[in-house]
Protein backbone atom coordinates (compact mmCIF):
# COMPACT_ATOMS: atom_id res chain seq x y z
CA UNK A 1 0.00 0.00 0.00
CA UNK A 2 1.50 3.25 -1.08
CA UNK A 3 2.06 5.92 1.34
CA UNK A 4 0.28 9.64 0.53
CA UNK A 5 3.48 12.04 -0.30
CA UNK A 6 3.53 15.04 2.47
CA UNK A 7 4.98 17.69 1.00
CA UNK A 8 5.20 21.24 2.70
CA UNK A 9 2.47 22.40 1.09
CA UNK A 10 0.28 19.36 2.34
CA UNK A 11 1.43 19.72 5.75
CA UNK A 12 0.16 23.52 5.58
CA UNK A 13 -2.80 22.53 3.73
CA UNK A 14 -3.96 19.87 6.80
CA UNK A 15 -2.74 22.89 9.11
CA UNK A 16 -5.40 25.18 7.55
CA UNK A 17 -8.18 22.38 7.52
CA UNK A 18 -7.48 21.20 11.20
CA UNK A 19 -8.17 25.44 11.87
CA UNK A 20 -10.88 25.37 9.93
CA UNK A 21 -12.13 22.49 11.29
CA UNK A 22 -12.72 24.63 14.69
CA UNK A 23 -9.96 22.34 16.58
CA UNK A 24 -8.53 23.70 19.55
CA UNK A 25 -4.85 23.58 19.85
CA UNK A 26 -3.77 20.65 21.60
CA UNK A 27 -0.66 22.21 23.27
CA UNK A 28 -2.62 25.29 24.23
CA UNK A 29 -5.20 22.84 26.27
CA UNK A 30 -2.64 21.00 27.91
CA UNK A 31 -1.67 24.43 29.43
CA UNK A 32 -4.84 25.32 30.80
CA UNK A 33 -5.67 22.09 31.75
CA UNK A 34 -2.69 22.24 34.00
CA UNK A 35 -3.26 25.57 35.15
CA UNK A 36 -6.88 25.02 36.42
CA UNK A 37 -5.72 22.07 38.35
CA UNK A 38 -3.79 25.02 40.31
CA UNK A 39 -6.30 25.94 42.42
CA UNK A 40 -4.36 28.70 44.40
CA UNK A 41 -3.63 29.97 40.86
CA UNK A 42 -6.94 29.86 39.50
CA UNK A 43 -8.33 31.97 43.02
CA UNK A 44 -5.44 34.14 42.14
CA UNK A 45 -6.48 34.26 38.67
CA UNK A 46 -9.86 35.36 39.93
CA UNK A 47 -8.76 38.05 42.80
CA UNK A 48 -6.61 39.91 40.42
CA UNK A 49 -9.26 40.00 37.35
CA UNK A 50 -11.36 41.63 40.05
CA UNK A 51 -8.61 44.36 41.28
CA UNK A 52 -7.83 45.02 37.14
CA UNK A 53 -11.76 45.30 36.35
CA UNK A 54 -12.21 47.53 39.53
CA UNK A 55 -8.73 49.63 38.67
CA UNK A 56 -10.26 50.15 35.02
CA UNK A 57 -13.93 50.96 35.84
CA UNK A 58 -12.80 53.34 39.03
CA UNK A 59 -13.82 56.82 37.38
CA UNK A 60 -17.41 54.61 37.46
CA UNK A 61 -17.84 52.94 40.59
CA UNK A 62 -15.97 55.58 42.64
CA UNK A 63 -18.81 57.13 44.99
CA UNK A 64 -16.21 60.38 45.22
CA UNK A 65 -13.43 61.88 43.83
CA UNK A 66 -10.35 60.80 45.12
CA UNK A 67 -9.06 64.85 45.93
CA UNK A 68 -12.58 65.44 47.51
CA UNK A 69 -12.21 66.44 50.83
CA UNK A 70 -14.87 66.64 53.99
CA UNK A 71 -13.30 68.00 56.90
CA UNK A 72 -16.19 67.38 59.17
CA UNK A 73 -16.07 63.64 58.34
CA UNK A 74 -12.89 62.95 59.02
CA UNK A 75 -11.54 59.62 60.24
CA UNK A 76 -15.36 57.79 60.50
CA UNK A 77 -15.53 54.05 60.27
CA UNK A 78 -17.06 52.32 57.85
CA UNK A 79 -20.50 52.50 57.16
CA UNK A 80 -23.10 53.57 54.88
CA UNK A 81 -21.84 56.84 54.08
CA UNK A 82 -18.08 55.71 53.18
CA UNK A 83 -18.13 51.96 52.91
CA UNK A 84 -14.50 51.77 54.24
CA UNK A 85 -14.23 54.90 56.46
CA UNK A 86 -12.64 58.11 55.66
CA UNK A 87 -9.04 59.16 56.34
CA UNK A 88 -8.04 62.45 58.24
CA UNK A 89 -8.55 64.64 55.57
CA UNK A 90 -12.60 63.32 54.94
CA UNK A 91 -11.41 61.64 51.93
CA UNK A 92 -13.42 58.48 51.10
CA UNK A 93 -10.92 55.26 51.56
CA UNK A 94 -12.98 53.12 48.58
CA UNK A 95 -12.64 55.57 46.43
CA UNK A 96 -8.97 56.04 47.12
CA UNK A 97 -7.94 52.25 46.81
CA UNK A 98 -10.00 51.78 43.74
CA UNK A 99 -7.44 54.73 42.44
CA UNK A 100 -4.59 53.66 44.44
CA UNK A 101 -4.56 50.42 42.31
CA UNK A 102 -4.63 52.12 39.18
CA UNK A 103 -1.55 53.90 40.08
CA UNK A 104 -0.13 50.48 41.74
CA UNK A 105 -1.11 48.45 38.93
CA UNK A 106 0.46 51.03 36.33
CA UNK A 107 3.54 50.91 37.69
CA UNK A 108 4.23 47.04 38.05
CA UNK A 109 3.14 46.43 34.40
CA UNK A 110 4.77 49.24 32.65
CA UNK A 111 7.98 48.90 34.74
CA UNK A 112 7.99 44.84 34.20
CA UNK A 113 7.20 45.04 30.25
CA UNK A 114 9.97 47.72 30.17
CA UNK A 115 12.61 45.37 32.25
CA UNK A 116 11.25 42.04 30.43
CA UNK A 117 11.92 43.82 27.35
CA UNK A 118 15.75 44.89 28.31
CA UNK A 119 16.42 41.64 30.08
CA UNK A 120 15.01 39.77 26.82
CA UNK A 121 17.43 41.46 24.90
CA UNK A 122 20.59 41.45 26.35
CA UNK A 123 20.00 37.93 27.27
CA UNK A 124 19.51 36.94 23.79
CA UNK A 125 22.30 38.76 22.45
CA UNK A 126 24.32 37.51 25.36
CA UNK A 127 23.11 33.38 24.69
CA UNK A 128 22.81 33.89 21.34
CA UNK A 129 26.52 35.78 20.69
CA UNK A 130 28.63 34.05 23.45
CA UNK A 131 32.12 34.93 23.63
CA UNK A 132 33.29 38.62 24.18
CA UNK A 133 30.31 40.07 23.97
CA UNK A 134 28.21 37.26 26.47
CA UNK A 135 31.68 38.06 28.93
CA UNK A 136 30.62 42.01 28.63
CA UNK A 137 27.07 42.19 29.05
CA UNK A 138 27.08 39.41 31.75
CA UNK A 139 29.63 41.20 33.87
CA UNK A 140 27.69 44.61 33.48
CA UNK A 141 24.85 42.49 34.70
CA UNK A 142 26.87 41.27 37.76
CA UNK A 143 27.71 45.12 38.49
CA UNK A 144 23.86 46.02 38.45
CA UNK A 145 22.96 42.71 41.12
CA UNK A 146 25.86 43.86 43.49
CA UNK A 147 24.37 47.01 44.26
CA UNK A 148 21.47 46.51 47.09
CA UNK A 149 18.86 47.45 45.29
CA UNK A 150 16.70 49.20 47.50
CA UNK A 151 19.47 51.79 48.09
CA UNK A 152 19.82 52.32 44.27
CA UNK A 153 16.15 52.94 43.72
CA UNK A 154 16.42 55.92 46.66
CA UNK A 155 19.30 56.98 45.52
CA UNK A 156 17.69 57.50 41.63
CA UNK A 157 14.06 58.56 43.17
CA UNK A 158 16.03 61.85 45.55
CA UNK A 159 17.84 62.56 42.34
CA UNK A 160 15.01 62.46 39.55
CA UNK A 161 12.15 63.58 42.10
CA UNK A 162 9.06 61.13 42.78
CA UNK A 163 6.86 60.75 39.90
CA UNK A 164 4.85 57.97 37.91
CA UNK A 165 6.98 58.17 34.93
CA UNK A 166 10.06 58.37 36.68
CA UNK A 167 9.19 55.33 39.11
CA UNK A 168 8.02 53.18 36.03
CA UNK A 169 11.35 53.95 34.34
CA UNK A 170 13.61 53.63 36.99
CA UNK A 171 12.22 50.32 38.07
CA UNK A 172 12.38 49.08 34.28
CA UNK A 173 16.35 50.15 34.31
CA UNK A 174 16.95 48.36 38.04
CA UNK A 175 14.76 45.00 37.34
CA UNK A 176 15.99 43.39 34.11
CA UNK A 177 19.47 41.61 35.83
CA UNK A 178 17.12 38.38 36.12
CA UNK A 179 15.23 38.29 33.39
CA UNK A 180 18.90 38.83 31.48
CA UNK A 181 20.12 35.68 33.17
CA UNK A 182 17.47 33.45 33.09
CA UNK A 183 16.80 34.41 29.05
CA UNK A 184 20.77 33.50 28.01
CA UNK A 185 20.35 30.61 29.98
CA UNK A 186 17.28 29.29 27.78
CA UNK A 187 19.27 30.94 24.82
CA UNK A 188 22.63 28.91 25.67
CA UNK A 189 20.38 25.41 25.70
CA UNK A 190 18.63 26.74 22.50
CA UNK A 191 21.58 27.73 19.95
CA UNK A 192 22.66 24.13 19.76
CA UNK A 193 19.43 22.40 18.87
CA UNK A 194 19.33 21.16 15.04
CA UNK A 195 16.42 23.86 13.72
CA UNK A 196 18.97 26.84 15.16
CA UNK A 197 21.90 24.69 13.14
CA UNK A 198 19.52 24.08 9.76
CA UNK A 199 18.65 27.87 9.82
CA UNK A 200 22.17 28.72 10.13
CA UNK A 201 22.85 26.25 7.36
CA UNK A 202 20.44 28.07 4.88
CA UNK A 203 22.12 31.19 5.51
CA UNK A 204 19.17 33.08 8.15
CA UNK A 205 20.22 36.18 9.64
CA UNK A 206 20.99 36.32 13.23
CA UNK A 207 18.44 38.53 14.49
CA UNK A 208 15.85 36.58 12.45
CA UNK A 209 17.03 33.18 14.30
CA UNK A 210 17.29 34.96 17.48
CA UNK A 211 13.70 36.78 17.68
CA UNK A 212 11.71 33.90 15.20
CA UNK A 213 13.07 30.39 15.89
CA UNK A 214 14.73 30.82 19.48
CA UNK A 215 12.91 33.02 21.37
CA UNK A 216 9.53 31.54 21.07
CA UNK A 217 10.77 28.45 22.21
CA UNK A 218 11.83 30.43 25.29
CA UNK A 219 8.56 32.40 26.18
CA UNK A 220 7.59 30.19 29.07
CA UNK A 221 10.00 30.88 31.51
CA UNK A 222 10.03 35.21 30.39
CA UNK A 223 6.48 34.93 31.19
CA UNK A 224 6.44 33.31 34.84
CA UNK A 225 9.70 35.72 35.33
CA UNK A 226 7.17 38.88 34.48
CA UNK A 227 4.35 37.45 36.29
CA UNK A 228 6.26 36.62 39.87
CA UNK A 229 8.35 40.37 39.01
CA UNK A 230 4.82 42.39 39.03
CA UNK A 231 3.72 41.61 42.47
CA UNK A 232 7.73 42.49 43.65
CA UNK A 233 7.51 45.95 41.72
CA UNK A 234 4.17 46.77 43.31
CA UNK A 235 6.07 46.02 47.11
CA UNK A 236 8.46 47.79 46.25
CA UNK A 237 6.60 50.60 44.67
CA UNK A 238 4.91 50.53 48.19
CA UNK A 239 7.37 50.58 50.30
CA UNK A 240 8.97 53.71 48.25
CA UNK A 241 5.70 55.32 48.51
CA UNK A 242 5.53 54.40 52.69
CA UNK A 243 8.77 56.27 53.14
CA UNK A 244 7.95 59.28 51.50
CA UNK A 245 9.65 58.66 48.10
CA UNK A 246 7.39 57.11 45.98
CA UNK A 247 3.33 58.75 44.35
CA UNK A 248 3.48 61.86 46.03
CA UNK A 249 -0.33 62.77 47.40
CA UNK A 250 -2.71 63.92 46.85
CA UNK A 251 -2.33 61.24 43.99
CA UNK A 252 -3.57 58.10 45.63
CA UNK A 253 -1.30 54.55 45.69
CA UNK A 254 -1.63 51.65 48.59
CA UNK A 255 1.71 52.54 49.66
CA UNK A 256 1.28 56.57 50.07
CA UNK A 257 -2.25 55.74 51.97
CA UNK A 258 -0.63 53.38 54.81
CA UNK A 259 2.22 56.17 54.61
CA UNK A 260 -0.45 58.88 55.77
CA UNK A 261 -2.11 56.06 58.39
CA UNK A 262 1.72 55.42 60.14
CA UNK A 263 0.43 57.69 63.43
CA UNK A 264 0.19 55.34 66.15
CA UNK A 265 -2.98 57.08 67.65
CA UNK A 266 -4.41 56.51 63.96
CA UNK A 267 -3.70 53.01 63.86
CA UNK A 268 -4.79 52.30 67.32
CA UNK A 269 -8.75 55.24 66.84
CA UNK A 270 -8.94 54.23 63.19
CA UNK A 271 -8.11 50.55 62.45
CA UNK A 272 -9.60 50.97 58.62
CA UNK A 273 -7.24 53.55 57.86
CA UNK A 274 -4.50 51.23 57.37
CA UNK A 275 -5.75 47.63 56.97
CA UNK A 276 -7.51 48.18 53.79
CA UNK A 277 -4.50 49.27 51.83
CA UNK A 278 -2.17 47.24 53.52
CA UNK A 279 -4.52 44.45 52.72
CA UNK A 280 -4.83 44.94 49.39
CA UNK A 281 -1.18 44.91 49.09
CA UNK A 282 -0.82 41.63 50.91
CA UNK A 283 -3.55 40.04 48.59
CA UNK A 284 -2.51 41.34 45.38
CA UNK A 285 1.01 40.29 45.64
CA UNK A 286 0.45 36.66 47.40
CA UNK A 287 -1.92 36.40 44.19
CA UNK A 288 0.75 37.34 41.34
CA UNK A 289 2.92 34.93 43.16
CA UNK A 290 0.12 32.50 43.04
CA UNK A 291 -0.42 32.80 39.55
CA UNK A 292 3.50 32.71 38.19
CA UNK A 293 3.79 29.08 40.62
CA UNK A 294 0.73 28.26 38.21
CA UNK A 295 2.28 29.22 34.87
CA UNK A 296 5.71 27.77 36.03
CA UNK A 297 4.06 24.52 36.43
CA UNK A 298 2.09 24.45 33.31
CA UNK A 299 4.41 25.87 30.99
CA UNK A 300 6.84 23.04 32.25
CA UNK A 301 6.66 19.76 30.43
CA UNK A 302 8.27 18.34 32.53
CA UNK A 303 5.43 18.44 35.01
CA UNK A 304 2.63 15.64 34.77
CA UNK A 305 -1.15 16.37 34.36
Amino acid sequence: MSQPNLTPETSNNAAVTHALNGKPDTMTKIILSKFVKNKLAVVGSIFLLFIISAAVLAPVIAPYSFEEQRLLDKLKPPGKEYLLGSDKFGRDILTRLLYGARVSLLVGFASVFGAITIGTVVGALAGYFGGILDAILMRFVDIVISIPQIFLLITLVTIFQPGIDKLILIFALTSWTTTARLVRGEFLSLRTREFVLASRTIGTRAYKIIFSHILPNALGPIIVAATLQVGGVILAESALSYLGLGIQPPTPSWGNMLQDAQNFTIMVKAWWYPLFPGLLILFTVLCFNFVGDGLRDALDPKVND
